[in-house]
């Protein structure tokens, strides 16, 4: 007697998404800025600085990660002209009351760092010209949030409500630009 034969697995059923413990740290960084508007009354500004700091940080991490990839490759290929010092950096992110949540986005990007380019051992296999690019998609999707959010904050009337959106909007593009970076390769299917 045979078994009837399984059904075979669809070749194009596309990824499959699951939540990572680095993703869970990215989501929960995100409710930061969140309850910053939602409870603080962060300002419009106060927002956009802090989506401004975070690709600051994304750049940092980025240069880490170019560093651990190629790092004899890499001097004479970062841009560092015109950023600010230091000093006023951190002056206008503690002037914004944005801190926290600064940190608590630093801090998700190094948990990113550390478990999926070193410990999941991405560094293995980046490529320089790939790492140079990588910023530039981010900083085009945050410039259509902002405008987009400009236009929100108008429309609606209510910079609180428009924010929150505007927040929310970013963790989901966020989230799913991490899930996909960060897709784990199809499992075996068990025989």
């Amino acid at each position: 007697m045979t078994s009837p034969a399984s059904p075979a697995p669809l070749a194009n059923a596309g990824p499959s998404y699951r939540i990572t413990p680095t993703a869970v740290v990215l989501i929960a960084a995100n409710l930061v800025p969140l309850a910053g508007v939602l409870f603080f009354g962060w300002s419009v500004f106060a927002t956009l600085l802090l989506f401004w700091v975070e690709n600051v940080i994304v750049g940092v991490f980025n240069i880490l990660r170019m560093l651990t990839a190629a790092p004899d490759q890499l001097f004479g290929g970062i841009h560092t002209r015109g950023f600010p010092t230091a000093a006023m950096f951190w002056d206008a992110v503690r002037g914004a009351g944005i801190a926290p949540a600064a940190w608590g986005l630093a801090l998700s990007h190094a948990v990113s760092f550390a478990f999926n380019y070193i410990g999941a051992g991405q560094y293995r296999t980046a490529s320089l010209p790939m790492l140079m690019a990588r910023p530039y998609g981010r900083v085009a999707v945050l410039h259509v949030v902002i405008i987009g959010g400009g236009f929100l904050v108008m429309a609606l009337g209510s910079p609180a409500v428009a924010l929150a959106l505007l927040v929310v909007l970013k963790t989901a593009l966020d989230l799913r630009a991490h899930l996909r970076e960060h897709l784990a390769a199809p499992q075996p299917l068990p025989a």
